[in-house]
């Protein structure tokens, strides 16, 4: 385990590590700037937000340490554990709201960052946070990490319909769609339901389920029921593994190709535990997975501060670095615009917007925030999972636009 200046600020018996509040007093003399994660290390969707925030923390020590920050401007990384509670957050967002230069803060989850959004936007901070579409249409300070749910769903619909068109079948596929019963599970139909019936696609009542659910065998049962030839299993790992797990019980993977969204099974969680149950299933991804993440030079630096070999780094760990890649050259963009001591979120604001094009080393697709876009990307690739493996079954993609189909 990595230590380091500062104080910890959660711990978990399940996840040993830490998140660093202060880098020393050193960097409080230096010019510095705040990034704030309002983050899950013990929740939910702890299994791919921690290895992500350590992504986060890492890239910025070695920004920090190696090459001296961003033109001689530090960054200073916050992380909270909120345990995906909106109340802990605002909490916890009230309590560092007033930390120097606080420009981004990273807000795990849609209801943290709506519940937060009008402090947030008092203070002129930059929210980023997960892919809901109403956040591109009513266009604020917050952005998305990637193309909108909507977007991720319309893709994975284009993907089913050429693969069954390839396996030389008939008509069209039924698809069906099983996923969390909360604002994230639902938020793929707000413009996806729309975007399959414009395809001609047969689509089935969509099974929610509570986050949490231990066994989720009705809801399959009646998918299968209904003659799914795809079903679109949402949610964060384990979720989807265990989902699939499921379906396996069943039987229904041998008749029915399932589908994930961008935090499906990863090598290390689901595809780990159940690689015979997970044979086959396909993931829809903004940012590259498997072999691919695990080969980028971005990864050196798990072996560097984790002192744990490559096979157990999570691929959310340099996905997470999506992020401060495009924190480091928005504040390289508002440094030759301003001088460090008239910074301030509306500079940072404007800086944001003009990254569109931005290439992030080849995690992602390039950036695609303008003053009419709040979309992390356009870009999806497709994985499959096979023999114990994430590979790749196609390159970039640039994805649909569902979002424009919803009556908001």
């Amino acid at each position: 385990m990595r230590k380091g200046k500062g104080w910890l600020l959660c711990a978990s018996s399940v996840i040993p590590f830490f998140f660093i509040l202060g880098m020393g007093p050193s960097l409080a003399q230096e010019k510095s700037v705040t990034y704030l994660s309002l983050a899950d290390y013990t929740g939910a969707i702890a299994g791919l937000n921690v290895p992500a925030d350590q992504g986060v923390e890492d890239y910025i020590t070695e920004l920090n340490n190696v090459r001296g920050g961003v033109e001689g401007v530090k960054i200073k990384f916050i992380g909270v554990d909120t345990r995906y509670d909106v109340a802990r957050a605002v909490s916890a967002y009230k309590r560092y709201r007033n930390e120097p230069k606080l420009l981004v803060m990273n807000t795990i989850g849609t209801p943290l960052a709506k519940a937060i959004a009008p402090l947030a936007a008092k203070d002129k901070v930059i929210q980023l946070t997960a892919g809901d579409g109403e956040f591109e249409v009513k266009k604020s300070r917050i952005f998305l990490w990637s193309p909108s749910y909507q977007d991720c769903f319309g893709a994975a619909v284009d993907w089913m319909i050429g693969d069954w068109k390839a396996k030389g079948k008939a008509g069209m596929p039924k698809i069906g769609f099983i996923g969390w019963d909360n604002p994230m599970g639902k938020e793929f139909l707000k413009g996806g339901k729309e975007y399959v019936e414009r395809t001609g696609c047969p689509f089935l009542k969509p099974e929610f389920f509570p986050p949490g659910a231990l066994d989720h065998t009705v809801y399959l049962t009646r998918l299968a029921n209904g003659g799914a030839n795809y079903i679109f299993a949402s949610g964060v790992d384990p979720t989807p593994t265990n989902v699939i797990r499921d379906a396996h019980k069943l039987g229904l993977t041998r008749s029915i190709q399932f589908v994930n969204d961008f935090w499906g099974p990863t090598e290390p969680v689901g595809v780990r535990a159940h690689p015979e149950v997970l044979e086959g299933t396909v993931i829809t991804s903004y940012y590259i997975r498997g072999g691919e993440a695990k080969n980028h030079p971005l990864a050196q630096l798990w072996a560097k501060y984790r002192k744990k070999p490559l096979a157990d780094m999570n691929e959310t760990y340099v996905c997470g670095m999506i992020w401060i890649l495009d924190f480091e050259e928005a504040l390289r963009i508002a440094l030759k615009e301003v001088p460090y001591e008239k910074l301030d979120g509306d500079v940072i604001f404007k800086a944001y917007q003009k990254l569109t094009g931005f290439h992030r080393q080849g995690l992602a697709g390039p950036n695609a925030y303008s003053p009419t876009s709040r979309r992390g990307s356009r870009d999806l690739k497709f994985y499959r999972v096979k023999d114990a493996r994430v590979v790749p079954i196609t390159g970039w993609i640039k994805a649909p636009d569902a979002v424009s189909l919803y009556k908001w």
